[in-house]
């Protein structure tokens, strides 16, 4: 059955407003920037990157001593502080970018860990990194909403722009196009160098998650208040909103789409995952996960119920999803069946989950610091990755799945080389 014509054909809610989808003809990445309207951003001086100061070579990193275990083979130890983003870029998979507490990034390479070099300028941590589509250009942002664009070749900065306190930021699949999600709620879209800029108004609150679809024409954003709404990039227009019941009762953790953007699914921190179908803005099913009591005291300022949900996804070559939650469940759920087909139970608390780009396999890692590999068919666990001394804070993997690359809160990034019996 074709998750996507199954689930579509389901209207669960009747009462919500639906407003009429434009057509926009063939994508044509350019035509998404042409339309913007210029608008004035502060072009902060280039800083010219050091890279000859750095060397990553005999870098002693941080031994805390409680893990004895290193599967990995190459560790980045030039942050000081906590590292909380990383990624790869798309197209060699032979670079990484890495940010953190310690209000710096780096591009290094995967094989050996050698520095390339730093993005500099940052004055507070960087939380967001990444490369765009075709590796020209990576991006940085820090808390503080500070984003650069560094050219990779020429290792360079080519554009730099500040906006409201940074929650997210993302490239667009198929064009020079960079988009960011900001505390005062709205999303900022813009044309890389050139700065053509356009916004995108949310409530009056946290735009807490995003992601571009598939199709490179329409975002959807996450907000703190629970709602979601589907974005028309070209035209600037809300094209569905979630809210009330339809949308989640507390704020929004993250966002997916399936391969073809067909259906969305949002997870909040009411440990709901609802399942969307992105042409009509109709929710097709909730999943929904059990509450269970925390085991440890809860610390200063958080609430009694310690568990959320914290990253989700779909399988590509099966209709099945993945939900990650703070209670350290790792639930799949069967899309045809609307079903939950097996619960993987982990130690200690999910930061993030990630599909194999060609099976069914989902990896996570965890506030144990672990990456686990799960056969999501028969919800057992195929192996585990130990080497860090603190809990993993992000993870990339690579395209043919044979690289994990991870970062931790122990201000290390390591490369794990994935062995798999099935392969």
């Amino acid at each position: 059955m074709e998750p996507a014509e199954g689930l579509g054909a389901l209207g669960l809610h009747g009462d919500e407003e639906i407003i009429e989808v434009v057509e926009l003809g063939p994508p044509g990445p350019d035509d998404l920037a042409e339309e913007m309207e210029d608008v004035d951003f502060e072009d902060e001086g280039a800083d010219e990157p050091d890279a000859e100061a750095w060397d990553s070579e005999d870098d002693e990193g941080v031994e805390d001593g409680m893990e004895v275990q290193d599967d990995s083979e190459v560790t980045f130890s030039l942050h000081s502080a906590s590292v909380f983003c990383v990624s790869l870029d798309p197209k060699t998979n032979t670079l990484v970018v890495t940010g953190g507490e310690d209000d710096k990034a780096f591009v290094w390479r995967v094989s050996d860990g050698e520095l390339l070099f730093e993005c500099s300028g940052h004055k507070d941590s960087v939380t967001c990194a990444g490369f765009s589509h075709d590796s020209v250009f990576v991006a940085t942002g820090d808390m503080s909403g500070l984003i650069k664009v560094w050219r990779v070749d020429a290792k360079e900065e080519v554009w730099s722009f500040e906006v409201g306190d940074l929650e997210w930021m993302e490239w667009h699949p198929q064009a020079h196009v960079l988009l960011a999600g900001t505390a005062d709620g709205n999303t900022w879209m813009w044309k890389i160098p050139s700065g053509d800029c356009k916004t995108f108004q949310g409530p009056a609150c946290p735009a807490t998650c995003g992601r571009i679809l598939p199709d490179g024409k329409r975002a959807v954003v996450g907000y703190e208040d629970g709602t979601m709404r589907i974005w028309d990039l070209k035209q600037g227009t809300s094209l569905h909103v979630l809210k009330g019941q339809d949308g989640h009762q507390d704020p929004l953790t993250c966002v997916a789409s399936n391969q073809d953007g067909s259906l969305i699914m949002t997870g909040s921190v009411d440990c709901h995952a609802k399942l969307i179908n992105s042409a009509t803005g109709k929710v097709v099913c909730v999943f929904k996960m059990e509450t269970v009591a925390p085991k440890a005291p809860i610390g200063e300022g958080e609430e009694a119920e310690s568990n959320s949900v914290e990253s989700l996804g779909f399988c590509n070559v099966m209709p099945l999803a993945a939900v990650g939650y703070l209670d350290g469940t790792l639930a799949i759920y069967d899309l045809s069946t609307q079903s939950l087909r097996h619960k993987c139970q982990h130690e200690s608390g999910i930061v993030q989950l990630l599909w194999e780009e060609s099976s069914a396999v989902v990896y996570t890692c965890s506030l144990d610091g672990a990456v686990r590999l799960w056969d999501a068919r028969s919800g057992k666990m195929i192996s585990e990755y130990r080497g860090h001394s603190a809990e993993i804070l992000d993870f990339a993997v690579n395209k043919d799945a044979s690289i994990v690359v991870t970062t931790s809160g122990d201000h290390q990034a390591k490369v794990f080389c994935v062995q798999r019996p099935d392969r």
